[in-house]
Order: structure tokens, then C-alpha cells, then sequence
């Protein structure tokens, strides 16, 4: 049975680390919507956690594809760190009509890889196997 590299563990951590922070974003948003103003500032906050850790995650998934030779966890990652950015661009500029659609999609996009890290060993590829 092929076992997880240490790099795996170090991307399933980071992709952990990363949806638990994502999942208190709408959180603090709905908060803030209730009336409590001051989640504005925690919503805010955790914008800065959730990026911060996305692109950590985005160097541990370059790691995996350079050590493990898996480009998913790569291309997966740039797009939910892609996405994130122009979320909280969005959200800087208040552009509701796409920060709120885009912040339901990255969480759903995040949720899935991390199922998707944790279901199966992350070993070296052979160079034979695709």
C-alpha cells in the first residue's frame, strides 16, 4: 500500500488550515449582517488569514508536483487561490455581486480538495504511471 511523503502530510495540513479558516468567513459575514458591526473587522481578519494560508498551500501543492510529481493539487490550488484574490479585491471594493457568489464557490472549491487530499495517499508517482 503506497503511503503518504511527508510533503503530502504538509499539503493536507495546509489545505486543512486553510477550509477551517475559509469556513468562518460567511460566518462573520452573517454576523455582520445581523447588525453586529464590529464583524466587518473579523471578516476583514480572516481575509488576511485565508489568503495568507492559500498561498502557503500554493508552495506546498508547487512542492507535490516537483517532489511527488502530482500536478492536481498544483492547478487546484491556483484556482481556488486565484479565486480568493479577486474575492477580496472585490470585497475591498464592495463589489457585493461578486464577492458573495465568488466566496460561496471558493468554499465549496476548497471543501472538495479537501476531501479530495484525504481520501488517498499522496506517494511519488512512478514515472511509467499516469
Amino acid at each position: 500500500m503506497p503511503r503518504t511523503r511527508p510533503v503530502g502530510w504538509a499539503f493536507r495540513a495546509l489545505v486543512s488550515a486553510h477550509t477551517a479558516a475559509i469556513i468562518g468567513q460567511p460566518v462573520f459575514a452573517g454576523v455582520y449582517l445581523t447588525g453586529d458591526f464590529d464583524s466587518l473587522r473579523w471578516h476583514a481578519a480572516g481575509a488576511d488569514v485565508v489568503t495568507s494560508i492559500g498561498f502557503l498551500q500554493l508552495f506546498a501543492g508547487i512542492a507535490v508536483w516537483v517532489r511527488l510529481r502530482r500536478a492536481r493539487p498544483f492547478a487546484a490550488t491556483t484556482a481556488v487561490v486565484a479565486a480568493e484574490t479577486v474575492q477580496y479585491f472585490a470585497g475591498l471594493e464592495g463589489a457585493l455581486w461578486l464577492h458573495i457568489p465568488l466566496g460561496v464557490m471558493t468554499v465549496a472549491a476548497l471543501v472538495v480538495q479537501f476531501i479530495d487530499a484525504w481520501r488517498r495517499p499522496l506517494p511519488r508517482k512512478e514515472a511509467g504511471n499516469a
